[in-house]
């Protein structure tokens, strides 16, 4: 599934010192993503947020790792696929072997047997593959419970979907078993996030502001493979109220 809101914090780890820029600023939306932004805020701090607390306080840090590397093997056929569409042959064949060897030797994914033989985790989905292929960026758009996206990265609710096996394995098994499963996935990636969802909150004037420029930064960030052009004004930044 789309990561959720509150995954956007990790973002702020690549944009701490950095400001907003004019060419950020496109956001015709912006009172109804503040409303969402602060549904999702709010939901976060009387639940997901008091929970990845007491996840962190009691599940040793082994385990911790071992239930991330699960979810990670588990939604990496996006990656896959997504390589591929972007032209990316040897990677894509790299990171499925990555897949399979982690699904098998690695006991479902729990134990991260493929980066000790040297195949490495990389990160693609729908919206970079947009990118890839010309699409530009679009309005900003913050989805209440699922979060910050905006038009380009939209559709990859849709690819993100049709390739976890935790969706379709959904269909099959009684939700009394998939629906924790589910909840503990959000638990575990919102854990990682704590410190850095506090230095948000003690740092950043807007939140809101602040969370948008990094969602920003880091989605250009993975579209060019941790190598963004320095200063760039890329075309996602070039859109007029007319093209929303």
């Amino acid at each position: 599934m789309k990561i959720p809101f509150h995954i956007i914090v990790l973002f702020l780890i690549f944009s701490l010192s950095a400001c907003a820029t004019k060419e950020n600023h496109f956001d015709p939306i912006e009172p109804v993503n503040r409303v969402s932004d602060k549904i999702n805020d709010s939901i976060d701090t009387i639940s997901l947020k008091p929970a990845a607390q007491g996840y962190s306080a009691v599940v040793p840090k082994p385990i911790r790792t071992s239930v991330s590397n699960f979810y990670n093997n588990t939604a990496y056929m996006n990656t896959v696929l997504n390589d591929f569409l972007q032209g990316k042959g040897a990677q894509g064949s790299k990171d499925f072997m990555r897949f399979m060897i982690n699904s098998t030797l690695g006991l479902a994914g729990f134990v991260d047997v493929a980066s000790s033989m040297g195949f490495e985790r990389h990160q693609e989905d729908f919206g970079q593959t947009l990118a890839t292929w010309g699409f530009s960026q679009g309005a900003y758009i913050v989805y209440p419970l699922a979060g910050p996206s905006s038009v380009r990265d939209t559709p990859d609710f849709i690819t993100s979907i049709a390739t976890d096996p935790l969706f379709w394995v959904g269909w099959i098994v009684t939700p009394y078993v998939t629906f924790p499963i589910a909840l503990l996935k959000y638990i575990d990636v919102r854990s990682h996030l704590l410190d850095a969802s506090n230095m948000r909150d003690e740092v950043a004037l807007d939140p809101y502001v602040f969370t948008r420029e990094a969602w920003r930064q880091h989605r250009d960030f993975m579209i060019y493979d941790g190598h963004p052009p320095a200063a760039a004004k890329s075309s996602d930044d070039n859109w007029e109220e007319d093209n929303w």
